[in-house]
């Protein structure tokens, strides 16, 4: 391979990864929603910030991401920097919503924009918040989510349960006692 080949394949090698510059515009650009992102799960304005900046610092100290991939990369290592905060952990061993299924979520949606109140998903414990924010906001897998906070998919889905449970409005949540739309899993 000539010299000249050599540094061409190199550049596109690099051109294939995010930059440092590539992750500070990132979060430069998306400020707002990363540090969202950071206080949803943490629930604190310090803690917020030290998991935002933290996560700047690790994304441009040479983690490399593929460049299209950068921005999941950045919210994932503010999620990292909040458990590793926190340190969640499940604290609700039986759940009353034992191993349900909420194939209509769109239903659980309340206010204008279709979106949960920030004030109320605080409200809901470190655990449940935590696999409330990544399962739900985030869309992040159940296999996904166990892997993170370090416990079994069917932890997520308890968790998840108890979470959209405390974050429906009371006529909701009676209409999901009478079942129309929620199956027990067999």
């Amino acid at each position: 391979m000539t010299e000249r080949n050599h540094i061409q394949v190199r550049e596109e090698q690099a051109n294939r990864y995010a930059s440092r510059e590539g992750f500070q515009t990132i979060f430069s650009e998306h400020l707002n929603e990363l540090y969202q992102l950071s206080f949803l799960l943490t629930r604190d304005p310090a803690k917020a910030e030290r998991c935002l900046v933290t996560g700047l610092e690790d994304c441009v100290t040479g983690n490399r991401a593929f460049r299209e991939w950068a921005r999941s990369w950045a919210k994932r290592t503010i999620i990292k920097n909040a458990i590793r905060e926190l340190k969640p952990r499940p604290i609700h061993p039986n759940s009353p919503l034992p191993e349900t299924i909420l194939p209509d979520i769109d239903r659980l949606w309340s206010g204008p924009g279709r979106h949960f109140a920030m004030d109320a998903v605080l409200g809901v414990e470190d655990f449940e918040r935590f696999v409330f924010v990544l399962s739900v906001l985030e869309h992040y897998s159940e296999h996904d989510c166990g892997f993170l906070l370090g416990c079994s998919a069917r932890e997520i889905r308890k968790a998840r349960g108890r979470a959209l449970g405390e974050l429906m409005d009371p006529s909701q949540r009676d209409l999901l006692q009478n079942q129309p739309f929620m199956q027990e899993r067999k």
